[in-house]
């Protein structure tokens, strides 16, 4: 066991890290929820008869990814038989669906009365079992098989999930993740969180990004409670704060950009209230923490009981690659004050993690995080996945520096990419929708920040005729049936021409400055 009271992070495969949590703490609490609590031996036989419910190695598996214990049980359940997660939103428009299911090469949908919705996927439907009414006794619990059998043997290389990300195709593009990088990363996260039985984690992100595994994951094989509220999704600050301390949550795991609403709602009330007692760690990531929130957090939170940790990394390197605690009893100087002008660094490298900076300051990753690749894309897996001196690396695209003590410090990037609500996305994928509108001869779209949030805006030029303003809003009503929220720019402004480059390129920033406001990010 570790010195922080969870597995010793030697498993072989994660699902033998959580077989190890079971035996030890099969009476603890593992889900709490308002609809149902689970104790660790309850959420094994859960996982165990949907793993057999799906039979050996059933290949790409989807699931409804909906804030409940279901969909814990089926990403634990998917696993154990073997197979690949492939989580959908069910908000998600249903042709976006599809397409993610069909391309991944799902064949079954699990989910709690989804049987409709897994018909107009095209998909059979997988209901997931029923939890145990009655925890088993304690005397039963010697008897039974420690964590969920698995009826084939996996291997480190296995798929474990896919997951999609925005491309310059216009389709969304599946990064496939294999065991040896879930599970290398969760053992090094366990670490890092420092997480233990007596830790209640809530359950926050979105069950369709991989932050969510950051919450679920290390929480699971630590003996710790995963907890699920309705209130952690209310999208009011106060709410949270008030659930957290009826919890007794002791870690948050929030993207930067609520983070910073979260700062600004103590800042308005001068401090009061404070956070909660029970609360020990705020890990924040995605995007760049403001200077200027994280002065504000050092002079309105104990910031010398409360551990503030700033976190990097991409779908294609697994969860967490790199963290530093910005603020915090593990920083050299607990309770200081932040200087408002001092830019906050993404960290150091995790255990499992490999890094290189190449010439261009471009920052290289390897190690076991690595995903596999982009399945059925071999020409975008090349151009990201590259071999340097014998080993495999992914390109992030991001610019970074190194100071004397190893901490990196993020520059920017060297491509288009953009990140809109913590989520990477490539602005052509929304062009492409908008081109494929018959009306529109042409589109830009960037990024600025609007209501201090980092937001898509777009310009279309209509294929004929002149101006037509009742076009943005018929294109805006188009994208909303076709793409994730996030990819749906907040303003589409008709224009009667684009700015172009000297080879005839649209020039997004330019496009930009010369229609729209606000600066580009």
């Amino acid at each position: 066991m570790s010195k922080n009271g969870g597995v010793s992070g030697s498993a072989s495969d994660l699902l033998d890290a959580f077989a190890e949590t079971v035996l030890r703490w099969p009476e603890r609490t593992a889900i709490e929820s308002p609809e149902r609590t689970l104790s660790y031996q309850q959420l094994e036989l859960c996982v165990s008869r949907l793993a057999a419910d799906l039979g050996d190695r059933p290949g790409p598996v989807a699931a409804v990814a909906t804030h409940s214990p279901d969909t814990v049980i089926a990403l634990l359940g998917i696993l154990a038989a073997g197979g690949a997660y492939v989580p959908l939103d069910p908000a998600f428009p249903l042709e976006r669906q599809r397409r993610m299911a069909a391309t991944a090469g799902c064949r079954t949908l699990v989910g709690r009365d989804a049987g409709d919705h897994a018909e107009r996927l095209g998909l059979r439907h997988q209901e997931p079992p029923e939890p145990p009414a009655v925890p088993a006794r304690p005397a039963d619990l010697r008897e039974q098989p420690a964590g969920p059998p698995r009826g084939p043997a996996v291997a480190p290389g296995d798929p474990a999930y896919v997951l999609f990300t925005s491309g310059s195709t216009g389709q969304p593009k599946p990064v496939l993740t294999p065991r040896r990088a879930i599970t290398a990363s969760v053992a090094s996260l366990r670490g890092l969180f420092g997480v233990t039985p007596e830790d209640r984690v809530l359950q926050f992100a979105s069950l369709n990004w991989d932050t969510c595994f950051e919450e679920i994951l290390p929480t699971l094989t630590a003996g710790a409670r995963l907890v699920f509220d309705p209130e952690a999704h209310s999208a009011s600050v106060p709410r949270l704060l008030r659930m957290v301390e009826r919890r007794g949550v002791t870690v948050l795991d929030l993207p930067t950009a609520f983070w910073h609403e979260l700062v600004l709602h103590l800042a308005e009330d001068g401090g009061r209230p404070q956070l909660p007692d029970c609360l020990r760690l705020v890990v924040i990531g995605g995007e760049a923490a403001g200077p200027a929130r994280l002065a504000d957090w050092s002079g309105l939170v104990d910031s010398a009981r409360i551990r503030l940790l700033n976190t990097y990394g991409c779908t294609e390197t697994t969860l967490i690659t790199h963290a530093v605690d910005l603020l915090g009893p593990d920083t050299p100087e607990p309770g200081r004050r932040w200087d408002p002008a001092e830019r906050a660094p993404i960290g150091r490298a995790l255990p499992h993690v490999e890094e290189l900076l190449s010439g261009e300051g471009e920052l290289l990753i390897g190690g076991a995080a690595l995903a596999t690749g982009y399945p059925g894309l071999p020409e975008a897996t090349a151009e990201r996945f590259v071999t340097r001196e014998g080993r495999r690396w992914f390109r992030t695209g991001d610019r970074a520096t190194r100071a004397a003590d190893g901490v990196l410090t993020h520059q920017g990037r060297l491509d288009h990419e953009v990140k809109i609500r913590g989520i990477r996305v490539d602005p052509a994928e929304v062009e492409a929708a908008l081109g494929a509108h018959p009306r529109v001869g042409a589109a830009a779209v960037a990024a600025t920040t609007l209501a201090g949030r980092a937001a898509l805006v777009a310009y279309v030029v209509p294929r004929t005729g002149g101006p037509d303003q009742a076009l943005g809003a018929e294109v805006l009503r188009r994208l909303r049936e076709l793409l994730p929220a996030h990819l749906v720019p907040s303003r589409i402004t008709v224009v009667p021409d684009l700015v172009r480059t000297t080879s005839g390129k649209v020039d997004r920033a330019a496009s930009h400055r010369l229609h729209g406001t606000g600066p580009i990010t």
